[in-house]
């Protein structure tokens, strides 16, 4: 499968953050700039507290750690679902662009390989974010499933990954990667993902040829 030049340009477009996309109301005004100072801050907020609590961060949390009172939030944003939903979408929009990014790399191996690392670590921040939201992000899910498997099909083609597994396989083993932080009496270290993630690609990865031991054969001298 070869890339088009579609692709290259893809990432050179840039998805509305989810400030912009909270921001704008159709009227074309342009904020005041402490409005979008405060806004700024409670989306990195709920980023944060989205990764560390998941679907049942409040309000008031967020507030907290934006440094910010609660009727400060709800002048920014008219309810927390509309600001979980544009944090879900940015987050989202930067998976699918690293995608982009993916398949725009002349190594289909590494286009992959590069892919999943940012997915799980951006999917981290997701939770289960998505099962409180319901549906609205369906459009981006839909993207989403298109870069896993156009690069899946692209490192297949080239002999990179083996071919008896299919990408909807692959979604559900990045999935995988993310751990718990303990089991069996057990901690997880803190790069313990990335460790699942590099088993999980030694075993997807089509296995190159051992070194042959030793040296090749050489041309015999004659003797007399």
């Amino acid at each position: 499968m070869k890339v088009s030049a579609y692709w290259y340009d893809r990432i050179m477009t840039t998805t509305p953050s989810a400030v912009d996309r909270i921001l704008d109301d159709g009227s074309g005004r342009r904020p005041r700039a402490d409005a979008r100072r405060n806004l700024e801050r409670l989306v990195r907020a709920a980023r944060e507290a989205a990764g560390e609590i998941g679907g049942e961060v409040t309000a008031h949390e967020i507030a907290r750690r934006a440094g910010v009172g609660v009727g400060t939030f709800y002048r920014r944003v008219s309810t927390l679902e509309v600001l979980l939903e544009a944090v879900l979408a940015e987050v989202l929009g930067e998976i699918v662009a690293k995608g982009d990014e993916g398949l725009a790399d002349p190594d289909p191996w590494a286009g992959f390989s590069g892919f999943a690392s940012s997915y799980i670590r951006l999917r981290n921040e997701l939770c289960d974010l998505n099962e409180r939201l319901g549906g609205p992000l369906d459009h981006a899910r839909a993207e989403l499933r298109d870069r896993i498997r156009l690069l899946v099909e692209r490192a297949q083609d080239a002999g990179a990954v083996r071919p008896d597994v299919t990408w909807q396989d692959i979604a559900f083993l990045l999935v995988s990667v993310s751990t718990a932080g303990h089991t069996v009496g057990l901690r997880a270290g803190p790069e313990q993902w990335d460790r699942n993630l590099r088993i999980v690609l030694d075993g997807l990865r089509t296995p190159e040829p051992a070194p042959l031991p030793g040296a090749p054969p050489v041309e015999a001298i004659a003797t007399s």
